[in-house]
């Protein structure tokens, strides 16, 4: 439909020009048929209009008998080299097209493989996870998740490393990495905590620009949720607390005790406090970054995110994120100034986990035929 846009232009002009008085010359105009389809299509379609517009040219100048005029040869001719340039910047296009398109692929296979999506169901829950990055070029960025499967329950973290976009990805692999080494070694989650504040503080020591000092630091949230308590452990580092969605006491959020970013001053597991948040069947965790509350309108009014979650307290995990993104992107005149990162943790009931083959054993594992 597009390309009828220059041949339209191309037969109105070359009509019109022969109903103006002899002393008027719209020819010259036929250059713009491939101007206006390099825009949208690709070097051989803009090569094809100019073609035609050059033939136009021809067929005004034979329609009025002047078409070996020294005035028409060099309308022609002029047709013709503007016509190839604009072939030729069509070309330079699609070469640094083809380029940025291998990078990308390379880059989000990269990110991919540094936030790798967490499953839909862990144990006796079900889960979504949504991220959304400030930068177009990147998949990710300063914000982070990650979940595992442990001996009689799940672990999870949700994070946030200073900064924002590319510039934040070798802090947010580092803080992976180790909550995936630690979390499986780790019985308590204060010894968690202290092994990831460990392993930040020793990647800004080697690392951290010196005009950066102590400015650079993670924000943490990490839950442990077991099989058999319908309950939830908490330790935040300095992250905001998570929405507890029940459809019976509709939206609360848990009093947390924070401890310290991590990599603002190293500390040992005594230095973590874990809150004790009651997860029943039926609940909903929402775990998010401050990208999502911090995102504001085109009047400055921040995302009222806790009164928008509550619209929706009865919806599974996908479905509730799909409508915050939704909203969120919609408040923020699509696109957002910083990461968001959005976690929801959906505690099945027991009948429907045993009605669909989940067993509790007595060892406190989930497991599934």
């Amino acid at each position: 439909m597009l390309l009828l846009i220059p041949i339209v232009l191309i037969v109105v002009i070359t009509a019109v020009d022969q109903l103006v008085p002899a002393d008027v010359h719209l020819g010259p105009l036929l250059v713009i048929a491939p101007a206006i389809t390099a825009s949208f299509a690709g070097a051989r379609l803009t090569g094809l209009i100019g073609f035609l517009a050059i033939a136009a040219q021809a067929y005004i100048g034979w329609h009025f008998g002047v078409l070996f005029s020294r005035n028409v040869l060099v309308q022609i001719l002029a047709l013709a080299v503007l016509s190839a340039l604009i072939v030729f910047f069509c070309l330079v296009r699609e070469r640094h097209q083809r380029q940025l398109a291998a990078v990308r692929s390379v880059a989000e296979a990269a990110q991919h493989g540094l936030l790798w999506p967490l499953p839909e169901r862990m144990g006796p829950l079900r889960i979504a996870c949504l991220y959304l990055a400030a930068e177009d070029e990147a998949q990710i960025g300063g914000d982070l998740y990650a979940g595992t499967r442990i001996t009689g329950g799940v672990r999870i973290m949700i994070g946030d490393v200073r900064g924002k976009g590319l510039s934040a990805i070798g802090e947010s692999a580092l803080l992976l990495g180790a909550f995936r080494e630690a979390a499986h070694r780790h019985s308590t989650l204060p010894d968690l905590a202290a092994t990831l504040e460990q392993s930040v503080a020793r990647y800004l020591a080697d690392f951290e620009p010196t005009a950066e000092a102590g400015e650079r630091f993670a924000t943490a949230l990490l839950l442990e949720l077991p099989d058999d308590d319908h309950i939830t452990r908490m330790i935040s580092c300095g992250h905001p607390p998570p929405l507890l969605l029940s459809p019976g006491n509709g939206l609360t959020v848990p009093s947390l005790h924070p401890a310290p970013p991590l990599g603002i001053e190293e500390t040992g597991p005594d230095a973590y406090i874990i809150d004790v948040v009651s997860f029943e069947p039926g609940d909903t965790l929402l775990l998010y970054t401050d990208g999502v509350i911090e995102a504001r309108d085109a009047d400055g009014r921040f995302y009222p995110f806790e009164t928008r979650a509550a619209h929706w307290n009865k919806s599974g995990p996908e479905s509730l994120l799909h409508h915050i993104q939704r909203d969120l992107l919609a408040h923020a005149g699509g696109r957002l100034d910083d990461d968001a990162a959005l976690v929801a943790l959906h505690r099945e009931p027991d009948e429907h986990r045993r009605r669909h083959g989940h067993v509790i054993h007595s060892s406190g594992l989930g497991h599934a035929p």
